[in-house]
Formats: C-alpha cells, sequence, structure tokens
C-alpha cells in the first residue's frame, strides 16, 4: 500500500514531503526505542518501517500536529507488543551493534567494560514490570518527556514521574548489590 502511494506520488506532492520530514525527524528516536526494546538491528529496522508504514496509512486519524510524536510512539509500542506476542519466547541480541553503541573509549580494556554494564543495566532493566521497563525505555531510548510518555501509556504525568524515580532507585539498588556481590 505505501509503495503504491509513493509510486504515484510525485516529487513536489505535499503529503509526500511531509512524510519525509517526519520520517527523517523522527527515526533516529523511533530507532533507539525500539531497539533498546528487542536487541535486533535488522528486526528494529522492519518495526520502524512497519510504524511509519501504519502511521502513512492511517495519517487521516492523527487529530493534531501537535500529538504526532505520541501518536508515533504509541504506533511503535503497539508494533513492539504485537511482535513481542507473535514471538514471546525469542531472545536474540545483536552483538556488532552494541558494539558500535557503546561510548568511544581509548583502550580496549575500558570497551569490555563499558559493553558489560551496559549488558547488566540492560539484563536488570528486562527483569523489571513490562510497564517500568517501556517506561525506562520511551524515556533514556526515545527521549520523550513525562507528558508524551504519560499519554502513550495511558497514565498521569505525576504518576510516570513517579514510577521513573521508583524503578531508577531499585536499578540503582540492584546495581549495587552486584558490585557488592561480585566484590
Amino acid at each position: 500500500m505505501i509503495n503504491d502511494a509513493v509510486r504515484n506520488a510525485t516529487a513536489t506532492d505535499p503529503d509526500l514531503e511531509a512524510f519525509n520530514e517526519m520520517y527523517r525527524r523522527y527515526f533516529p528516536r523511533l530507532f533507539a526505542y525500539i531497539y533498546a526494546r528487542v536487541s535486533n538491528v535488522h528486526l528494529t529496522e522492519d518495526l520502524v518501517a512497519d510504524v511509519f508504514e501504519r502511521a502513512y496509512a492511517k495519517a487521516d486519524t492523527l487529530r493534531s500536529k501537535e500529538a504526532l510524536s505520541t501518536w508515533l510512539f504509541t504506533i511503535a509500542r503497539n508494533a513492539i507488543i504485537s511482535h513481542s506476542r507473535k514471538h514471546s519466547r525469542e531472545t536474540i541480541v545483536d552483538p556488532d551493534v552494541m558494539r558500535e553503541l557503546s561510548p568511544a573509549t581509548t583502550s580496549v580494556e575500558n570497551d569490555v567494560l563499558a559493553r558489560e554494564e551496559q549488558s547488566d543495566v540492560a539484563r536488570l532493566v528486562r527483569e523489571f514490570p513490562q510497564r517500568e521497563q517501556d517506561i525506562i525505555s520511551l524515556k533514556f531510548d526515545a527521549e520523550l518527556t513525562n507528558q508524551q510518555i504519560a499519554q502513550i501509556m495511558d497514565l498521569s504525568e505525576p504518576n510516570v514521574r513517579v514510577i521513573i524515580f521508583r524503578t531508577l532507585r531499585k536499578l540503582r539498588q540492584l546495581m549495587l548489590a552486584e558490585r557488592d556481590r561480585d566484590a
């Protein structure tokens, strides 16, 4: 459906231009959010494409331009949930991308330590209830505001703030406990 619409559109089609602008603006944040949830580059690319295809096909259902970000991340969240239901027992981690996402380091040892810490944080977050995982991912991977997260998750903004605070406190406590246990 999207291919037909793109094929029939001209380069100056305002709808296509608006879609291209939306894609350029939101692709990196949607990719980061979805990747944080599924940990696989190829699957992330497929799900992001799915999100934009759905957004293009359902553009007429968007109530206002101000709600675009929330609407896109709601579509993304639903795509992730749908995929998870279909493939609930599969977990695939792409080590090449984890290497690319690690911060620049001055030595191999620092690089290995940074990757281990990222892996530990991701592992601990995956143990939290799904709602907490979603909120943390929307906040830090998708870089959404608490208000946007509240709209996506159908919660109040103060509730989102409290959940983020408590989840980060719990994560910090778990990390400290693991370090103490390993020491």
